[in-house]
C-alpha cells in the first residue's frame, strides 16, 4: 500500500504542478530539465497510424481486471466495496492519462526507442521537465520502479488460480491444482517464473516489446469473459439489459483485439498467434490422456477381488553382502519360489557359485527353507541391466498367472553427495522395469540405509 499511494500522489503532484506551469506560461512552459529532442515527424497520418495509436492506448486500460480477480480479498459488503474500488482505479487511470496526454506536447515530450542509447521513459521525461533532477525526481522514479515490481504480483497471484481451475477440468496436469507448503499453487508460480524469464531473455529485457503480447492476451480474456457473461444472462432468461451491455463490451474488446493483433503483429503479437494454438492443442492432448486413463482404470459395479496366486520373487544380486541378505530375507516373506539372478562377466570364473554353496545355500537348507533357484546370466559385453530385463520378460511370458515381484537392493547414503560415488544401476533398473514391464511385474525397494558415524566428544 505505501508504495502505491506514494506513486499516485507523486504523479498527481507532477501533473498538478505541470498543468499550473503550462497555464501560467500561456501553454509554453519552460522545462527545468530539457527532454531529449524529438526527431522530425516523417510518417504521414494514416489509418494504420491511427489504429496503431489506438492499440497502444488501449493497452493502458488493462489492469483494471485485477479488482475482479481479487474480489475474494474484500471485506463485507464485498460487492459495494469492489465497485467503489474499481471506480477509484478507473478515475485515477483516466486522470493520469489525461494529464500526461496534456503535458507531453506542452513540454515537447515523446517516446524514445526502447533498448537504444538515450532511452528514457515518458514519466521520467515529464518529472524531470516539471521538477528537474532533484530529490523529488528520484523519489518519483523509485515509486514507479516499486509499483512496476509490485504489479507482477497480479500475474503471480492470478495465473496459478487460472491454472488450478483449468487443471480441475482436466485440461492441465492435476499437479497445478495442488497447494504447496506456503498454501499457494506452487507449480503455476514455477511455470510462470520460467516463462517470464524466457521471454525476458528472448526480448533482451526490453519490456516494451512484451506489451503487444500482454495486450493481445488481455483483450482475448476480456472478450471471452464477457461473451461468457452474455451466455450466463441468456440462460437465466433475465437481465436483458445486462446481456446487452456485456454483448456490446464483448464486441468492443473483440474489435480492439483484432486491431492490436494486426497493428502490433510485427512487433511481437505474432508470437501469440503461434503459441495460442499450441497451448490449445496441448490442453486437448492432456484432457484426452486423462480421459483415456479414466476409461482404462474405471471399475464398474462392486469390487471383484480374486484370491491371491503364488508370486515369483526375482532378486538380482551383484555380490553377497548385508544388503543382499536383507533383500533375500524379505523375498522369503513374499514367496518360497525365488529366482536369484547373478550377472557373470568374462573375468569372473565361478567365484559367486562357490560363495553361494558355502555361505547362502547351506544356511538356507539348515533352516528348512526351499533353496532359491540360482540363475547365472553370462554377459560377455559386461551388460547388467538388459540381461535382467530379458529374464523378467521371459518368465513373465512363460508364467501367465501370479505376480512377478522384483526385489531391488539399494544402498542409501547418509548424505546426497555420496551417491555420486556409486553406480545408479538400481535406479535405472527400476525405471526400465516400470517402462517395459506389465501389470504383473511388481517392484519392491529394499533399502539399506547407511547412518552417519557418531561423533565422539573429546
Amino acid at each position: 500500500m505505501p508504495p502505491t499511494y506514494l506513486f499516485v500522489c507523486c504523479l498527481f503532484v507532477v501533473l498538478v504542478v505541470g498543468v499550473a506551469k503550462t497555464v501560467l506560461s500561456g501553454g509554453h512552459p519552460q522545462p527545468v530539465t530539457a527532454p531529449p529532442r524529438l526527431p522530425d515527424a516523417r510518417t504521414p497520418i494514416s489509418l494504420r497510424l491511427i489504429l496503431r495509436s489506438f492499440g497502444s492506448g488501449c493497452t493502458a486500460l488493462t489492469g483494471v481486471e485485477a479488482v475482479s480477480n481479487g474480489i475474494q480479498a474484500f471485506r463485507e459488503p464485498v460487492v459495494p466495496l469492489a465497485r467503489r474500488t474499481l471506480t477509484f482505479v478507473v478515475a485515477i487511470l483516466v486522470l493520469l492519462l489525461l494529464g500526461v496526454g496534456y503535458l507531453a506536447p506542452a513540454y515537447h515530450i515523446g517516446a524514445t526507442e526502447p533498448g537504444k542509447p538515450g532511452y528514457e521513459s515518458v514519466l521520467s521525461q515529464l518529472t524531470g521537465a516539471v521538477f528537474g533532477r532533484g530529490i523529488f525526481y528520484y523519489l518519483t522514479i523509485t515509486c514507479v520502479l516499486l509499483v512496476l515490481g509490485l504489479s507482477a504480483n497480479t500475474s503471480f497471484a492470478d495465473f496459478p488460480r487460472v491454472c488450478r481451475a483449468v487443471a480441475r477440468d482436466g485440461y492441465l496436469p492435476y499437479s497445478f491444482a495442488i497447494r504447496g507448503r506456503r498454501l499457494v499453487y506452487s507449480e503455476g508460480i514455477y511455470v510462470l517464473t520460467a516463462f517470464a524469464a524466457l521471454l525476458l531473455i528472448c526480448f533482451n529485457g526490453v519490456t516494451d516489446r512484451l506489451i503487444p503480447l500482454f495486450a493481445v492476451g488481455s483483450f482475448t480474456a476480456f472478450t471471452l469473459s464477457q461473451a461468457g457473461m452474455v451466455a450466463h444472462w441468456l440462460k437465466r432468461k433475465k437481465s436483458t439489459i445486462s446481456a446487452v451491455i456485456n454483448c456490446v463490451g464483448s464486441g468492443a474488446t473483440l474489435l480492439t483485439f483484432l486491431i492490436v493483433l494486426v497493428t502490433k503483429f510485427s512487433e511481437g503479437a505474432w508470437l501469440v498467434v503461434i503459441v495460442a494454438p499450441l497451448l490449445w492443442g496441448l490442453m486437448i492432448f492432456v484432457k484426452r490422456h486423462y480421459k483415456r486413463i479414466e476409461e482404462v482404470t474405471e471399475v464398474s459395479g462392486p469390487s471383484k477381488l480374486n484370491l491371491p496366486k503364488p508370486a515369483i520373487a526375482v532378486l538380482p544380486i551383484e555380490h553377497w553382502d548385508s544388503v543382499s541378505q536383507k533383500a533375500l530375507q524379505l523375498a522369503y516373506a513374499f514367496s518360497n519360489e525365488i529366482h536369484l539372478i547373478h550377472i557373470q562377466d568374462e573375468i569372473e570364473e565361478g567365484d559367486f557359485e562357490k560363495k553361494w554353496k558355502q555361505r547362502i545355500a547351506r544356511p538356507i537348507s539348515e533352516l528348512g527353507l526351499k533353496s532359491p533357484e540360482l540363475v547365472i546370466l553370462r554377459s560377455p559385453y559386461r551388460k547388467v541391466i538388459n540381461p535382467i530385463l530379458d529374464y523378467v520378460e521371459r518368465i513373465s511370458n512363460e508364467i501367465r498367472d501370479g505376480l512377478i515381484v522384483v526385489f531391488v537392493p539399494e544402498l542409501i547414503e547418509s548424505h546426497w553427495y555420496y551417491s555420486f560415488l556409486h553406480n545408479q544401476r538400481a535406479t535405472i533398473l527400476k525405471a526400465l522395469l516400470l517402462r517395459k514391464g506389465n501389470e504383473r511385474v511388481v517392484i519392491v525397494n529394499v533399502p539399506w540405509r547407511l547412518e552417519p558415524r557418531a561423533r565422539h566428544s573429546r
